[in-house]
């Protein structure tokens, strides 16, 4: 990670520092290697009857961070961690963060259709990501951090494409993120599953120290992190 990029020379600078410095550490971000924890993550049991289940995927960062936001709403049904945009087949966490397969980390959702909608998940897709940033998330640098919506049908491609073009006619800032069709999804080692629940304090100064709330509230205002509408009404 390069925490000194220009880009990220900002009021929470100094946060970044901070998050650094533990980093560097060792104190937090990976736990202790194991054999079970490093296993594959399987595809988790959904209470949603098929007839009205639907699977949504996004990458924006850090896929810790991605988890939450979904988990809380009513009518999701799982979140899981793992990777999508590259061109190898099932890699481990370490061949995706070393950048060379092409991946970004993702987390894909499934939900309940007729108790959320793709437009509200899109919505809080993009209150969490900065959407101008397409080499990386806040703290998290490479491209296998960039943004994207993996869209599954054509519809969630349309309606993707539409979220983009209301958040472009907001800023006067290009937008980054990509919207591409889902090729292949691969879910992350059991470790990074609900990491923010397992590990809550390490979780937190992670984030912190990232500089995720700030920034997204640099850019979003009281509508960082929610479903509010994304052409800014109120």
């Amino acid at each position: 990670m390069d925490f000194l990029d220009a880009s990220y020379r900002s009021p929470w600078f100094v946060g970044l520092a901070l998050f650094a410095v533990v980093a560097t550490s060792g104190l937090f971000l990976y736990p202790s290697s194991s054999p079970k924890a490093d296993a594959p993550a399987t595809p988790q049991e959904s209470s949603v009857n098929p007839a009205v289940a639907d699977t949504a995927t996004f990458a924006g960062g850090c896929f810790w961070c991605m988890e939450p936001p979904y988990d809380k709403m009513d009518g999701v049904a799982s979140t899981t961690s793992g990777f999508a945009g590259g061109d190898q087949v099932d890699p481990s966490y370490r061949e995706v963060a070393s950048g060379a397969t092409k991946h970004t980390e993702v987390v894909q959702v499934v939900y309940d259709s007729t108790k959320v909608s793709y437009e509200r998940l899109l919505r809080v897709y993009w209150h969490n990501v900065d959407p101008f940033d397409g080499t990386g998330q806040f703290c998290d640098r490479g491209s296998q951090y960039r943004p994207a919506v993996f869209a599954h049908t054509n519809r969630q491609l349309r309606l993707a494409k539409d979220a983009k073009a209301t958040v472009a006619e907001r800023f006067d800032q290009s937008i980054a993120v990509e919207i591409e069709p889902l090729d292949a999804f691969y879910a992350a080692e059991q470790y990074h599953q609900n990491y923010y629940q397992k590990n809550p304090a390490d979780y937190k100064r992670y984030r912190q120290g990232c500089g995720r709330d700030a920034r997204l509230r640099d850019i979003w205002g009281e509508a960082a992190m929610s479903d509010a509408p994304l052409d800014g009404a109120a």
